[in-house]
This record gives C-alpha cells, sequence and structure tokens, in this order.
C-alpha cells in the first residue's frame, strides 16, 4: 500500500476542487463519490483513480477524507453497508472534512476507536472559490499526532489551524457560520430600515463598508449578490446555513450557554430554507426579510440605470 495514498469520499461542489489540489501536490489520490460515474471521470482528468464503494477504498489507502453535506451521511459512508470502517486497518487515519456535528463526530470516532482507527475532524471555511485556490481555512480538532501526520495533505487544500479537542473544529466551523449568519440577517435589516427612512442602500453599503459596521457580508456579500439581485454567492445553500447555525445551537444547548440572539438567527435560517426551498442561494433570505418589511431593496447604481 502507498504510503502516499489518500482517499476522498464526496466529490461535491466543495469536494472536487479539494480533489485536485491534493492530485496537484503529488499525492495518489482515490476517490468515492455516490455518483460513481462523477468519481470515475475526474479520477481520469486528473490522474486519479476511483472506487465504486467506501469499502474498496478502505483496501487502498491508510488515509481518507470525507467531504460530505451532514453528519448522518458520514456514518452511512463509515458504518453502513459497504462502509468504509468494515474494510479498514488498523491505525488508518479518517480526517472529516465534512460540516457536521461535534457530538455525533465524536460518537464516530468512539466507534472507530473499538476498531483501532483514528478520527480527526478537519472542516474548512472559504465557499468553492477558495477551495478552487486551495487557501480555504481549515479548522482541526482532535489528536496532535494525527493532525501532524495528516497536515501536509491539508496543505494542498489551504491553511490548517489545530483548535483543539476532537470535536473542536467542527464546534469552530459552526460558530463561524453562526457569526457569518447574523452579521448577514443583521446588515439587510439595517438596509431595509434605512432605505424606508430615505436612505440609499448603494450609499449605506458604502458607509458601512468605511465604518465600525463592516463584516464579511458588508464587504463581500451585500453589493455583489443582493443589491444586484443576483442572490448567487457561489453555491452555499440556505438549507447548509440553517444546519451550520442549527449546530452551533447545539453547541451552546450542551455547554449550557445562554444565547438568545443566535435562537433567533437560527429559527431565522430555518424559516427561510422552508420558505425559499433548501437549495436557494443562502443570499436569498434577503427575500424573506423584505417580505416582512414590504419592500424591495432597490438594485445597485449601476444595474438601476441598465
Amino acid at each position: 500500500m502507498n504510503k502516499n495514498c489518500v482517499g476522498l469520499i464526496g466529490i461535491g461542489m466543495m469536494g472536487e476542487p479539494m480533489a485536485r489540489n491534493i492530485a496537484a501536490a503529488g499525492f495518489d489520490l482515490v476517490l468515492c463519490d455516490a455518483d460513481r460515474g462523477k468519481a470515475t471521470g475526474l479520477a481520469e482528468e486528473i490522474g486519479a483513480r476511483a472506487c465504486a464503494t467506501p469499502v474498496e477504498l478502505a483496501r487502498e489507502t491508510r488515509m481518507v477524507i470525507t467531504m460530505l453535506p451532514n453528519s448522518a451521511v458520514v456514518g452511512e459512508v463509515l458504518f453502513g453497508e459497504n462502509g468504509f470502517a468494515s474494510a479498514a486497518q488498523a491505525g488508518t487515519l479518517v480526517v472529516d472534512m465534512s460540516s457536521g456535528d461535534p457530538h455525533a463526530t465524536i460518537g464516530f470516532g468512539e466507534r472507530l476507536a473499538d476498531a483501532k482507527i483514528r478520527m480527526i475532524d478537519a472542516p474548512v471555511s472559504g465557499g468553492v472559490p477558495r477551495a478552487r485556490a486551495g487557501t480555504l481555512t481549515i479548522m482541526v480538532g482532535g489528536d496532535e499526532t494525527a493532525f501532524g501526520e495528516a497536515e501536509s495533505v491539508l496543505n494542498a487544500m489551504g491553511c490548517p489551524t489545530h483548535v483543539g479537542i476532537f470535536g473542536a473544529g467542527q464546534a469552530m466551523k459552526a460558530l463561524n457560520n453562526l457569526v457569518s449568519a447574523g452579521g448577514f440577517l443583521i446588515g439587510i435589516e439595517a438596509l431595509l430600515i434605512g432605505q424606508k427612512f430615505g436612505l440609499s442602500p448603494d450609499v449605506m453599503v458604502d458607509i458601512l463598508n468605511s465604518s465600525s459596521g463592516m463584516n464579511n457580508s458588508t464587504k463581500n456579500k451585500f453589493r455583489q449578490y443582493v443589491l444586484s439581485r443576483d442572490f448567487d454567492a457561489g453555491g452555499f445553500a440556505i438549507s447548509l446555513m440553517a444546519k451550520d447555525v442549527g449546530i452551533a445551537m447545539n453547541v451552546a444547548h450542551a455547554t449550557g450557554t445562554p444565547a438568545p440572539f443566535a435562537a433567533h438567527c437560527a429559527d431565522a435560517w430555518a424559516a427561510a430554507s422552508n420558505m425559499l426551498g433548501a437549495k436557494a442561494d443562502h443570499t436569498a433570505i434577503t427575500r424573506m426579510c423584505e417580505a416582512f418589511a414590504g419592500i424591495e431593496l432597490k438594485k445597485t447604481d449601476q444595474e438601476a440605470a441598465q
């Protein structure tokens, strides 16, 4: 078995560019996906190999990355029919880069440990553009020795930082997205209030971005995807944001931390996912806020002039 061999399960919108960067870094890469044709096609394109099932992949590598939609899917891939764990050798390292629930992940790690299979969590932030560029922020939780073993592979995809105990990476990812989700919502509400008062949303965004109200959404989303009315910020679905904010609330409850603003935020994102459809881009939550306010934010000056 090639010590430079790495498996990757899950080649969706994030997994595909991550696979390209791993292969470009010179690793012997083995791909697996529920869509077998997609795995085979990408493998041929980037000089990798493809396996039909996780159990088949387990026979090929001692390190596997999972990049999957949620913890339920991770659990199925690891322990379900043709699951990875059923054939993985003792000492194998599972690097879960999915945005999952840290408590579920800790449970997976305990089950794997019974078979002497190791696991760390390493979720990412940065979206598809930074996945393509290989500049993702990677938050790693778990054993530091295992992190050291995976670090060269993680470096191919971005900047990994060890943040604490097993599960801490996924907790950090959820809390990061809670802050992002809250910043987006409060900013949209401010734009709606201001427009009703008589302010131009364009001018408001400029002022926010040169003042203390600036955040990632005011800088990188409001003009580009909201005021343009595109509502397409690179494929991060509203249901995924709702899931991550919900995970953050689970962490709050588990730690006994009162979080009233976060609870309102979680309710709003869950409602928006139901109202607008799970596949809608997360920036489309603006439409729900507009419905509440009874107005639609004006397009940018440039768009309005066309």
